[in-house]
């Protein structure tokens, strides 16, 4: 069985790119290591602050469309309750 992921992931500055993947570990190592053309390349977007587990692919979709249509403040509030440091929950993932 499969899981997939939505995630938050940040720059250093605090701009925030909500995402859903079925692999977790490379997707984030997609974004550390700027791979794929688009927003997160372009803003720097490489520290990942929160992601949640789900079994289904249509829940993690339904579950990314809703975060991604939340307000700045109700996402970080989200972030906070979980990684009140905004530490990258992923820096030692890769060696």
């Amino acid at each position: 069985m499969s899981n997939y992921y939505v995630y938050i992931i940040s720059s250093n500055t605090g701009t925030l790119y909500i995402g859903m993947t079925n692999d977790i570990g490379r997707r984030v190592y997609e974004h550390k290591n700027k791979l794929l053309a688009g927003f997160s390349k372009k803003y720097n977007i490489d520290r990942l602050l929160y992601f949640e587990t789900f079994s289904d692919p249509n829940s993690a979709i339904a579950r990314e469309k809703q975060i991604k249509n939340w307000r700045r403040e109700k996402k970080v509030k989200l972030i906070d309750a979980n990684n009140k440091d905004w530490t990258d929950i992923s820096s030692d993932w890769y060696g």
